[in-house]
């Protein structure tokens, strides 16, 4: 009878689990993509600050900077001068809202602006919707120079399963975690949060 009972409370546990999951996942993905959009929009209205005239060219060289000063003293170091510098350049290299994919995160978004070349960049994109890369691995590939490899080989789809290796998805637990979501919600980022990302960023959590 107690085998018995520890059997149905494990069960029970197990199917409450995949609910909080499931639930958790599909929250974070509506945040998400609402924070992409949002920090799309941003960097929108600097450029178009920018482009406002000669007049005004004074101001443009230092909008990112004022910017940052005032956005950070009220919604926190997301808003310094290194990130307003990639919401600029994030609209810029994704000009049509429509084609950002919600299935990405602000952090890949991020690691795809450090890919200069145009091509190699939509290729990373398409890999990571398709493979459902996270960042880590999407950081990986791109350090591992796979568009050039596939682009030099006559053995594309050996150099694919190559890359596979060490492949690894993000569990709904990971992403609830990412910095970034919740610097945007406002909420205070405790140290076992960020862990595993101060090693990749650690030149980045500065303002350039």
């Amino acid at each position: 009878m107690k085998n018995k009972s520890v059997i149905t409370l494990n069960n029970a546990y197990k199917n409450i689990k995949a609910i909080l999951e499931k639930a958790r996942a599909k929250s974070f993905k509506a945040v998400n993509t609402a924070m992409v959009q949002a920090y799309w929009h941003i960097g929108k209205v600097i450029v178009e600050e920018e482009q406002k005239g000669a007049e005004r060219a004074e101001y443009g060289r230092t909008i990112i900077e004022d910017l940052a000063k005032r956005l950070t003293s009220e919604y926190g170091k997301g808003f310094n001068k290194t990130n307003l510098w990639y919401m600029r350049q994030f609209y810029l290299a994704f000009q049509n809202l429509h084609a950002v994919r919600g299935e990405l995160t602000w952090t890949h978004y991020r690691l795809l602006l450090k890919v200069e070349n145009p091509k190699a960049r939509a290729f990373y994109e398409t890999e990571m919707v398709n493979a459902q890369w996270s960042t880590r691995e999407l950081e990986r590939q791109i350090c591992s120079l796979l568009f050039e490899r596939l682009a030099l080989s006559r053995d594309k789809k050996g150099v694919l399963e190559l890359a596979k290796k060490g492949h690894h998805i993000a569990s709904p637990p990971d992403i609830v975690k990412d910095p970034y979501v919740l610097e945007f919600l406002g909420l205070e980022k405790h140290e076992k949060h960020s862990v595993e990302f101060k090693s990749n960023y650690r030149d980045e959590a500065r303002d350039v």
